[in-house]
């Protein structure tokens, strides 16, 4: 017995000694090194100029030689590893299929009135924390941020004749203590549901989630198949619990369960469907505050291409990647870029897919490769997420004259969320489109205090976000994409009068001859414009299945296919800081450094300087 504790104990500290070296490995050089950030240069207004930033188009000719690395996709999760590459000197070429770079952060403007796509609202940006540092190492320090109000977010419930208003609060203890309010006699539910939420996404258990996606596969199998990956992280040992099953656990009052559900919208699984480990990280996200970036979203990528120019790379657009190329041995040499009728080879040491999982694996491989067990392993892990429509808004008055504010407000039909979502999504496409049960709804132009001054008059703008089956749109994927017929359009329109009806009703100072400009985009649209396989917005599918430790540690930076890499979200999690998050896993294998850490240094060394500056 003795020997068998001796070899226990031997076995025990080989793995810690090996985890520490992944852990905390330095060898590779530090995008984090020093402070980057500069003096605040005025903000540019003029579209012209910074289209000549984010609307490079490309030619052969622009391709700069001696690259170190291509990446694929110019969303925060590509532009995010291009930068941190860029950083250490690394000559970094970035393709964009669309004609404007930012994937889900790039805006567009219709009949002027300028929409963004995909940012809404940022959490966890206090000055001086990791995830700001980081963020103001990416831009150099010339992207601001807005804080929302507070309360940043507000729940309706119900019909117009039983309509209940929740507001939610940010503030680690305000927003518990606001709900106690609003829930009598709910005090230990709520003290409960706090408690699990922290325990849930403390710092430990996401660095685990992390550190499966950085150690060697052989070492993460070992700490997956014994067990002790559960045992080490409680994120991975409660993730197969659903929401719905530990919030009905807490509480019989039905509008505060939705409550603690309402933000599933922001990752799109119905709660019944989603892990409460990836709900409490969303929870955790926005208990310090909400933010928005001053300028609008464009500005993330404005701020990002210049670092990858600095370094001798580029970011070229109306590029798209019709396949990767590889050699004999089964490496990643370079890509193929469609010009026209013509096929351009890109060649690099190393190529870095943006594009999400389904899209490299299924679109950009050829047939033998995708063949591959370990490949199809990881396709077998994954499924596409839930498709996204889009409602564009643009109406007359100024955001005082509509009663809108630096807010959102998330809107379901009832408290009875998973049924009501499950017979929308299964519905005739007709029926369900005239009864959309759950509504997100935020306001660029209150968010954005320079709004006025970049679009001077009384326009505003609305972004509507909810959900639809890429199924009902399929027929027309193919159609020209400015004519998809009469048909599909007055599909849309159903969509876009049903959910009219349901703002105006919840904003009283809307009304139709306030509307000058309606469109809404659905998920074949989220197709041609950001690639997404199924219209998907949130990557793929954020379901239990996909946060168990042995899918984490499966689907990680490195491909079965050496030199190529994965980054975005389908690395780590959905939006706008989990594909940021994928973008540091993935700069952290590529460089051989934990740069996760290297970022909270930073952090702790900026407090310090910023402080002393003050005194």
């Amino acid at each position: 017995i003795r020997k068998m504790w001796i070899i226990v104990a031997i076995i025990c500290a080989a793995l810690a000694a090996l985890l520490y070296k992944y852990v905390f490995r330095t060898s590779g050089p530090n995008p984090f090194d020093i402070d980057t950030r500069e003096p605040l240069k005025p903000l540019v207004t003029q579209k012209k100029e910074k289209n000549k930033v984010l609307k490079q188009g490309f030619l052969a000719s622009k391709v700069p030689e001696k690259l170190d690395a291509i990446v694929i996709g110019s969303g925060i999760g590509g532009l995010g590893v291009a930068v941190l590459l860029a950083k250490v000197g690394k000559r970094v070429l970035v393709l964009e299929q669309h004609d404007r770079a930012g994937g889900c952060c790039h805006t567009f403007t219709e009949k002027g009135f300028e929409f963004d796509v995909g940012i809404h609202y940022i959490g966890d940006l206090l000055e001086h924390k990791p995830f700001r540092c980081m963020l103001d190492q990416l831009t150099n320090g010339q992207l601001q941020w807005e804080p929302l109000d507070n309360p940043f977010d507000q729940v309706v419930l119900g019909p117009p004749g039983n309509r209940r208003t929740y507001p939610i609060y940010s503030g680690r203890n305000r927003f518990p203590d606001e709900l106690k309010k609003l829930f009598p006699g709910e005090e230990a539910a709520i003290d409960e549901y706090m408690r699990l939420v922290k325990v849930w996404c403390s710092g430990h258990n996401i660095w685990f989630l992390g550190l499966l996606k950085l150690i060697p596969v052989p070492l993460a199998k070992f700490l997956v198949y014994t067990g002790l990956a559960n045992r080490l992280s409680f994120f991975f040992r409660m993730a197969s619990r659903s929401v719905t099953e530990v919030v009905n656990e807490l509480t019989k009052n039905n509008d505060l369960r939705v409550i603690f559900s309402y933000i599933f919208g922001t990752y799109g699984n119905m709660p019944k469907d989603a892990s409460f480990s990836m709900h409490s990280l969303m929870v955790c996200h926005y208990l310090t505050g909400a933010w928005y970036p001053i300028g609008g979203a464009s500005e993330i990528a404005y701020h990002m291409i210049p670092i990858v120019e600095k370094a001798g790379g580029a970011v070229l657009v109306r590029a798209p990647v019709n396949r990767i190329l590889f050699n004999d041995n089964k490496e990643a040499i370079g890509v193929s870029v469609m010009k026209g009728q013509e096929e351009i080879h890109v060649h690099a040491p190393m190529v870095i897919s943006n594009a999400g999982i389904f899209n490299t694996y299924q679109q950009l491989l050829p047939k033998e490769l995708q063949d591959m067990p370990a490949i199809q392993k990881q396709l077998g892990m994954m499924k596409n997420g839930a498709g996204g429509l889009s409602i564009f808004l643009g109406l007359t008055g100024t955001k005082e004259d509509l009663g809108l504010k630096a807010d959102n407000y998330w809107i379901f039909t009832e408290h009875n969320m998973d049924e009501l979502v499950e017979t929308y999504l299964k519905g005739n496409r007709e029926e369900s489109a005239k009864s959309v049960p759950i509504l997100f709804v935020g306001s660029p132009s209150a968010k954005d205090p320079t709004w006025e001054e970049r679009s001077p008059g009384t326009e505003t703008r609305l972004v509507l976000v909810s959900f639809a089956n890429y199924e009902w749109f399929e027929e027309w994927k193919d159609d020209k994409v400015t004519n998809r017929g009469t048909d599909y359009k007055e599909l849309k329109q159903i969509f876009c009068d049903s959910i009219l009806e349901v703002v105006m009703s919840v904003f009283p100072k809307i009304t139709r001859d306030k509307v000058e400009f309606i469109e809404a985009g659905t998920p074949i649209t989220n197709t041609h414009y950001i690639g997404a396989p199924k219209g998907e917005i949130y990557g793929a599918d954020h379901g239990t299945a996909r946060f168990s430790a042995e899918c984490n540690a499966t689907v990680r930076p490195q491909t079965p296919l050496k030199n190529l890499y994965l980054t975005g979200q389908d690395v780590f999690v959905c939006g706008f800081a989990g594909a940021l998050a994928g973008a540091l896993t993935c700069g952290s294998v590529i460089l051989n450094r934990n740069l996760h850490l290297d970022a909270i240094a930073l952090a702790k060394k900026t407090k310090r300087v910023d402080t002393k500056k003050l005194k």
